[in-house]
């Protein structure tokens, strides 16, 4: 399983597209998603609020506002070769 977070914040349509490729590319895939609202916390709105939605894969930053499955499968595939060498 590879761990992704998106950052976001409620009413974000660009947040709900990229759920929607991350939930598509995850029925081929396995991934668990995180989903962190940065909205009533000062830290991560400073951080992220003007990026939202923010896709981590295993704790790094891979994209902001926009990802397609083409380019998330080819992220995630390269992943998991890496982690295939590891036991």
């Amino acid at each position: 399983m590879i761990n992704l977070t998106i950052y976001s914040r409620p009413g974000c349509h660009l947040c709900e597209v990229m759920k929607a490729v991350v939930e598509r590319v995850g029925h081929a895939i396995p991934v668990t998603l995180e989903e962190i609202d940065i909205s009533g916390d000062p830290e991560l709105e400073s951080r992220y609020g003007l990026e939202i939605p923010v896709l981590m894969i295993e704790g790094t930053k891979v994209a902001k506002y926009r990802v397609s499955e083409e380019e998330l499968k080819r992220m995630l595939i390269g992943r998991a070769g890496k982690a295939g060498g590891a036991g």
